[in-house]
């Protein structure tokens, strides 16, 4: 699955899109199916501040339970609610599917992260293909 050249990504698989201040996060493809067949995803609430590098939530799969990691440093705006009753939409659609939305403190951080070619050579190193 290619990676959306319009998102930015971390090293921990979460991508981020960005409209104005308000940054869209979810968890790459890699992400999802490294992970295997996603039971729940645990997020934060609305108006609940993320720092960039820290944990904000994590996702549970029938192989593991893994972090989320916010990209950025904001607050929290919006939460997927359908993710509650339907964790598989990410398997689904991993670059569709995000789990919250934030309002940046800093839109450099953004610029500081990982564009789609930086990702994937990333991912070719970690997984030496």
């Amino acid at each position: 699955m290619p990676y959306p050249t319009n998102y930015r990504y971390t090293r921990e698989h979460e991508w981020i899109e960005l409209d104005g201040a308000i940054g869209t996060v979810g968890i790459t493809d890699y992400a999802q199916n490294s992970l295997g067949d996603i039971v729940y995803v645990d997020a934060p609430k609305v108006g609940d501040a993320v720092t960039a590098n820290a944990t904000f939530g994590s996702v549970e799969s029938v192989k593991a339970v893994s972090d989320l990691y916010s990209p950025v440093t904001g607050t929290v705006t919006a939460v997927n609610d359908e993710l509650k009753t339907a964790p598989d939409k990410i398997n689904e659609n991993p670059h569709g599917t995000w789990i919250i939305k934030v309002e940046l403190s800093d839109l450099a951080q953004y610029d500081a992260l990982l564009d789609a070619a930086a990702y994937e050579a990333f991912i070719a190193e970690e997984t030496g293909s």
